[in-house]
């Protein structure tokens, strides 16, 4: 069953932010006018994970313009993410939330747990201000995510929550034109 247009979960988890444990829940996904982007990982220490959370980091501040707010979650403890915090530079970058799912609850509610295994798909999620989620995204554990292709698709999803009747075409980017639908349109494209 797919996700897309469906309300997140019921969850509460313990995060990592700027030197602190914060508590979250799926209420602050949701109902207060922001955006957010659920980033699902395997695991703390790792490879591929640590080059996706940096890039995630050097591209923050262009999430913020947006009113997005970025939580990576992994199967890790809020005290793993602080530790790799502290001691890797690529993560030192992060602002963002970085939450603990040990009991792996919120990895299944968004359907990415690898059973056999204990960690998450690499799985990306882009949650509507209601908590409904507009965009789905799941790639293998050896193929790293790009920031810069997830802002182009946040700002896709914005522009067209923001113009009822409006669609934006592939590779669309901020500014550029976009399609309404229409019978006139099919075939002519």
């Amino acid at each position: 069953m797919s996700l897309i247009n469906t309300e997140i979960k019921p969850f509460k988890a313990t995060a990592f932010q700027k030197g602190k444990f914060i508590d979250v829940s799926d209420a602050d996904l949701k109902g207060k006018g922001k955006w957010s982007v659920v980033f699902f990982y395997p695991a703390d220490f790792t490879f591929v994970c640590p080059t996706e959370l940096e890039d995630l980091a050097n591209s923050y501040a262009e999430f913020k313009k947006l009113g997005v707010e970025i939580y990576s979650v992994s199967t890790d403890t809020h005290f793993s993410h602080k530790a790799w915090h502290d001691t890797s530079e690529a993560i030192k970058k992060i602002d963002y939330v970085m939450v603990g799912d040990p009991t792996g609850a919120i990895t299944r509610n968004f359907g990415v747990m690898i059973e056999e295994a204990g960690l998450a798909d690499r799985g990306t999620f882009v949650v509507d201000p209601d908590g409904k989620i507009q965009i789905v995204e799941i790639t293998a554990g050896g193929i790293g995510r790009d920031a810069s292709e997830l802002l182009r698709k946040v700002k896709a999803a914005q522009y067209v929550a923001a113009h009822p009747g409006e669609v934006c075409p592939a590779a669309w980017k901020e500014g550029e034109k976009t399609l309404a639908p229409s019978l006139d349109l099919v075939g002519k494209i």
